[in-house]
């Protein structure tokens, strides 16, 4: 069976220390995978080499059965995979909308040249990506926030429109790195809602995030690393109840304390 994102024995030494060995895992198409583990167990490392931050070691990253290893993450992109970062990585001083541009510039970039002599083809490629940009925004209700900076809006709606610039690139799959990381509980929620919305739309999700409450809402499945490996991987309240995991977040008192 051909998964939509394949991942084979990814590995990463830095000097001497592997951050993620041997990792192995699937994501099937219109599917919310979930990554969990303690500070430290290589999550963001691992969507880092898969999307093409950092070259691994050795394994393999595929794409609808397309090895895709090592590409750059604009090159992957253009392949339908994007991420986003643990951080914003919106521009405070642009608008909303010229924010959100830079996505659609990446899944649909004429080239230097024809960008630069407005060549016919650079012309509709671009008022493709102002239509589809403006249907992005309004979707997810930033609309009339459009023309504001980016940096006046609140943090959770820097977040949606950091999902904005990704989903502008036309993805099959989006990694999002710690999507509610500093937003209360209420924003939480709205963001789940609008990765929801984004699966109904078709597009497979990789989420990594600390907040189980969130993850338990959103995943179809949950992988758990653990010092860059794959602990375990399951439905989420099986994999959360799972001692082995709790013994990795709380240690071997606390798993022993919750064993049945």
């Amino acid at each position: 069976m051909t998964h939509l994102l394949d991942i084979e024995k990814l590995t990463r030494h830095f000097g001497g220390l592997a951050a993620v060995s041997d990792l192995t895992f699937h994501v099937d198409e219109n599917e919310i995978l979930g990554i969990i583990g303690p500070n430290g167990a290589g999550k963001t490392t691992a969507i880092n080499l898969v999307s093409g931050v950092i070259r691994p070691s050795s394994g393999h990253v595929r794409v609808a059965g397309e090895d895709v290893t090592g590409l750059m993450p604009h090159v992957l992109a253009r392949k339908g995979l994007v991420r986003t970062f643990q951080s914003t990585t919106v521009y405070g001083e642009r608008t909303v909308r010229e924010n959100a541009m830079r996505g659609a510039y990446l899944g649909m970039y004429p080239g230097a040249v024809a960008a630069f002599l407005n060549t016919a083809r650079a012309r509709r490629l671009r008022e493709e990506s102002v239509r589809r940009v403006n249907e992005l925004l309004e979707w997810l209700n930033l609309a009339d926030v459009a023309h504001l900076k980016a940096g006046s809006l609140p943090y959770g709606h820097q977040k949606t429109l950091g999902m904005v610039i990704s989903l502008a690139a036309q993805p099959r799959i989006i990694m999002l790195d710690e999507p509610v990381a500093g937003l209360s509980a209420e924003e939480a929620d709205h963001v789940r809602d609008t990765i929801l919305k984004i699966r109904e739309r078709g597009i497979t999700v990789v989420v990594i995030d600390h907040n189980m409450r969130f993850m338990k809402g959103l995943c179809d499945r949950v992988m758990v690393m653990n010092q860059g490996h794959e602990l375990t991987t399951g439905l989420p309240l099986e994999v959360l109840a799972n001692p082995l995991v709790i013994e990795a977040y709380l240690g071997r008192g606390h798993a022993a304390a919750h064993r049945i």
